[in-house]
């Protein structure tokens, strides 16, 4: 990125994690629950996150010209489904992490049992979240639109089946396209929803949930080649979790079956047809736009 880029960005992202930090912290209050399953949802939730998920919803309202206060609930949804599915993805009957960003993961400090509870706490969360009216102040009918879009991407079509997808394949190999369908539903799915969600708040054209369509799914794409790109040749200090994990699971990555130089090209050229996508887009999509080459530029 250049420079004028990089300080937009910088700002930008600042700006919007700040609004969405403070709305979890409306959004998850403490209540008459036991003490320790709070605390592990609140350490999950609030654990120095980049909050990339709830900012791409936010920038899609406003890239299609909506008002950013009816996706902020929409937003923090998404990010508390995608602290549920961390805390599951680290449990040693996944990915066996034993840190995330720097701390260690949830199993790790309140056990097996209530990190299970802390990661279902939080999708069920997310979704009664979505259903309140006093809460997310647009139509019954756009409310479910994007419940049902959000619901889609975690569940067996998307996130779900997508970790079963990555379990097996640690098991029976991967070529290239199953790498790529692990990725579309694991990573990709979530991501699309952001932004298709954001959008259809607003109840957009076609051509423009198309468009954001197509940019969701390549920049999800992008967003976990980056990640494995990462754990070969990335700083564990800037990273906050050991890199070289997935070499040792023998993991099928796209460095792994492709080679490092192959799998930059790849990632470029997702960021590329990302960019691409919003060419009907004015400069409210800006913000978008810069986001898929950070995503490619990332160090952590």
């Amino acid at each position: 990125m250049n420079q004028d880029d990089d300080l937009f960005l910088k700002a930008y992202l600042e700006d919007r994690q700040g609004i969405v930090e403070e709305a979890l912290q409306r959004y998850l209050p403490e209540n008459d629950i036991p003490a320790e399953i709070y605390e592990a949802v609140r350490y999950s939730v609030f654990n120095g996150g980049k909050r990339i998920r709830p900012i791409l919803c936010l920038a899609a309202a406003e890239a299609v010209g909506g008002d950013l206060v009816p996706a902020i609930p929409v937003a923090c949804a998404l990010e508390l489904i995608h602290a549920y599915s961390l805390i599951h993805d680290d449990l040693p009957a996944m990915d066996n992490d034993d840190f995330r960003r720097g701390k260690p993961t949830c199993h790790k400090v309140f056990g097996e049992g209530m990190a299970i509870l802390a990661g279902d706490a939080l999708l069920t969360e997310a979704f009664s979240l979505l259903s309140r009216a006093e809460k997310v102040m647009f139509s019954a009918e756009r409310r479910l639109a994007v419940i049902q879009e959000i619901a889609h991407a975690a569940g067996i079509g998307g996130m779900v089946g997508g970790q079963a997808l990555d379990v097996l394949s640690e098991k029976t190999g991967a070529d290239e396209k199953t790498l790529e369908e692990i990725h579309r539903r694991k990573t990709g799915a979530l991501i699309v929803a952001a932004v298709r969600s954001g959008a259809l708040i607003f109840n957009p054209g076609k051509d423009k949930i198309q468009a954001l369509t197509e940019y969701g799914m390549h920049v999800g794409q992008a967003f976990q080649i980056a990640d494995d790109i990462l754990n070969v040749e990335g700083d564990s200090g800037l990273m906050g979790k050991q890199t070289g994990s997935d070499a040792a699971r023998n993991k099928i990555t796209y460095p792994s079956l492709l080679g490092i130089q192959t799998a930059k090209e790849k990632l470029a050229g997702h960021v590329e047809v990302a960019r691409a996508s919003l060419a009907g887009f004015d400069e409210r999509a800006m913000p978008l736009v810069v986001i898929a080459r950070y995503v490619m530029e990332r160090k952590s």
